[in-house]
């Protein structure tokens, strides 16, 4: 067989045309790719990191925006005006009305020696925002990473200065404020582009083994702040009462003794002046000393008589009784 004889067998339609387009179809694709890979449109709470061959080139604000195709620059998204959480000793698995929690591979996490050598198992969370978006993707390496690093370290160290009675009860929330201010130092010195809302200490408990036996601990300890709390209100209910009691007591015997002392001047005082005028006329004073008291004694004998010296003449003296008790 020549070769004048041989042909090539047709093509089918299909093929003839797309060969025929090629070129068109090559740059359609080309440029639906460019336009796919250069429009991007950014949240309102987020903030644009264009990225020129890998190099910072400039931040960009929410809204459509477009960066050079063919990944020539890239974006990075930078959720600035969204409040981010890191979870330690658990992980939220679904969120809803009924949150469901996953624990067991994270106890690592949340178990710590106290001060005093005990073992506490503390959950926490890290509220936190992304202040500065180049700070935050520059500055460290793996910035979310090493803020988890940062926030146990800092925890470790608080919890490690406490006594796990503390850690349980009456210093949770000055451990939660400490753990805050200290990161937030540590962020500002590493310049992570991070500001700490707060840290908060959801859950805190002896290790599983010592729980029931810390609880009974605990449970004597709040009784005895009990029992210190009904006495000192005893206390303070009775003691004043008592004092308030001595005080008057003292109050009325100086009110005695300053009547007696009153009674005692003025009799003595009246001694005086009695003395002076029998000094002055002893027979005058003697006679009204002495009428004075008749005066006062007679009254006071029921029946009386007068005799003479003699006894011989008994004079009945009327009835100066009967007349002292109708006048009386």
């Amino acid at each position: 067989m020549s070769n004048k004889d041989f042909k090539m067998p047709d093509m089918p339609p299909e093929v003839k045309l797309i060969r025929q387009h090629l070129l068109k179809i090559v740059l359609g694709v080309l440029v639906l790719f460019g336009l796919f890979t250069s429009i991007h449109t950014i949240a309102p709470e987020e903030e644009g990191v264009v990225l020129r061959l890998g190099e910072y080139s400039r931040t960009v604000q929410p809204g459509l925006n477009f960066i050079l195709p063919f990944g020539i620059e890239e974006m990075n998204k930078i959720p600035v005006q969204r409040q981010l959480k890191l979870e330690f000793g658990f992980r939220t698995v679904e969120s809803g009305q009924r949150t469901q929690y996953s624990k067991a591979p994270y106890v690592d996490e949340s178990l710590m020696l106290t001060g005093d050598l005990n073992i506490a198992d503390v959950e926490w969370v890290v509220q936190y925002r992304i202040e500065n978006s180049y700070n935050y993707l520059f500055r460290v390496r793996n910035a979310e990473e090493t803020l988890r690093v940062m926030a146990e370290s800092v925890v470790r160290k608080i919890v490690g200065d406490r006594t796990v009675s503390e850690i349980l009860t009456v210093r949770r929330q000055d451990v939660a404020s400490r753990a805050e201010q200290l990161l937030q130092a540590m962020s500002d010195e590493y310049e992570n582009g991070v500001r700490i809302d707060q840290i908060v200490l959801q859950d805190v408990n002896p290790p599983d083994p010592v729980k029931a036996s810390f609880n009974a601990v605990n449970q004597a300890e709040q009784q005895r702040e009990t029992l210190i709390n009904q006495a000192e209100s005893e206390y303070n209910r009775e003691v004043p009462r008592a004092r308030g009691e001595a005080r008057q007591i003292v109050q009325v015997a100086e009110g005695f003794a300053f009547n007696r002392v009153n009674d005692a001047l003025g009799e003595a005082n009246r001694f005086n002046s009695i003395f002076a005028e029998y000094v002055a006329a002893p027979e005058v004073t003697k006679q009204r000393i002495y009428l004075e008291t008749m005066e006062t004694i007679l009254p006071k004998l029921g029946n009386k008589v007068i005799v003479d010296e003699q006894g011989n003449n008994v004079l009945p003296l009327l009835n100066i009784d009967q007349a002292q008790r109708r006048a009386n």
